[in-house]
C-alpha cells in the first residue's frame, strides 16, 4: 500500500514499533490520517490480535494422572486481551493555517487546505479491508474533548504536519499514554515541516521522564 506522504522505511518502522505495543494495555490511536492508508495497517495489526487472542490452541498437557485439567485435544487460548479499536482523528478538511513556528522557506507546498482528503474516501477504504474495530473522529485537534480519545492508550501516531496540530496531539495522548506505551511523531527533523520537531522538542523539555529516538523523519517517544 503506498503513501506519498511516509515512506515504506517509515511504514515499516510504525507497524514494527505498534506490534511491540500489541501486549500494552489500551487503544491505537491516530491523529492525522490523511488517506487512511497507515491507519488500515495498523487497524489490520489489531484484528489479527484480536483474532489470535480467540483461537483455541493445542493442549500440552499429555498426561493421563490428576495433574491433567483436560483430556481436550485443544482448550481455550490463555490471552486476556480485550479487543481494541483504532481511533483516527482528522478534520478532513486539508490543513490549518500555519504559524510562525512553521515557517520554511522549503515548505511553500504545505498550505492552508493542502492535503485535503475527504471522510467518505477513508470511511470507504476502511469498510473495503473489512475493518471493523476502526473509530474515525472528525473535527479539528483542538475541538476535541476528554470524551473524545479512549481512556488508556498504548501506541499513537501523531501526523499532523504543524505545530500546533502536534503540539496539542502530544497534550492529548501524554496523560492517557500506557507507562510502556509509545508515541510517534511524523515529519521530525523534516526542513519542510519544521513546525513537527519545535513541538516535539517543547514537549521533551517539560517531560524529560520521555525520551527521544528518531528513525528517518520518526520521532519516537517514550518513557525512561
Amino acid at each position: 500500500m503506498q503513501n506519498d506522504q511516509v515512506t515504506p522505511k517509515e511504514t515499516a518502522t510504525i507497524l514494527e514499533l505498534a506490534e511491540r505495543c500489541l501486549p500494552v494495555a489500551g487503544d491505537f490511536v491516530e491523529l492525522g490520517c490523511y488517506r487512511g492508508d497507515t491507519s488500515v495497517l495498523l487497524g489490520k495489526l489489531l484484528a489479527k490480535n484480536t483474532l489470535a487472542c480467540g483461537k483455541a490452541v493445542e493442549n500440552l498437557c499429555k498426561s493421563t494422572n490428576n495433574e491433567c485439567k483436560t483430556s481436550a485435544q485443544a482448550v481455550e487460548n490463555p490471552c486476556k486481551t480485550p479487543p481494541r479499536h483504532l481511533w483516527i482523528y482528522d478534520s478532513f478538511a486539508g490543513l490549518p493555517d500555519k504559524t510562525t513556528e512553521d515557517t520554511s522557506g522549503a515548505g511553500q507546498n504545505f498550505q492552508a487546505g493542502e492535503l485535503f482528503v475527504t471522510k467518505r474516501e477513508v470511511v470507504e477504504k476502511i469498510r473495503r479491508a473489512n475493518l471493523h474495530n476502526v473509530i474515525i473522529k472528525k473535527a479539528w485537534f483542538d475541538d476535541l474533548a476528554d470524551r473524545d480519545l479512549p481512556s488508556q492508550i498504548a501506541f499513537a501516531f501523531l501526523d499532523g504536519d504543524l505545530y500546533g496540530s502536534i503540539k496539542t496531539s502530544l497534550k492529548l495522548v501524554a496523560p492517557r499514554l500506557h507507562e510502556q506505551g509509545i508515541m510517534i511523531v511524523h515529519d521530525y527533523n523534516n526542513p519542510e515541516l519544521p513546525g513537527s520537531s519545535r513541538a516535539v522538542d517543547e514537549f521533551l523539555r517539560a517531560h524529560p521522564e520521555y525520551r527521544l529516538q528518531v528513525r528517518h523523519t520518526l520521532a519516537i517517544l517514550r518513557k525512561s
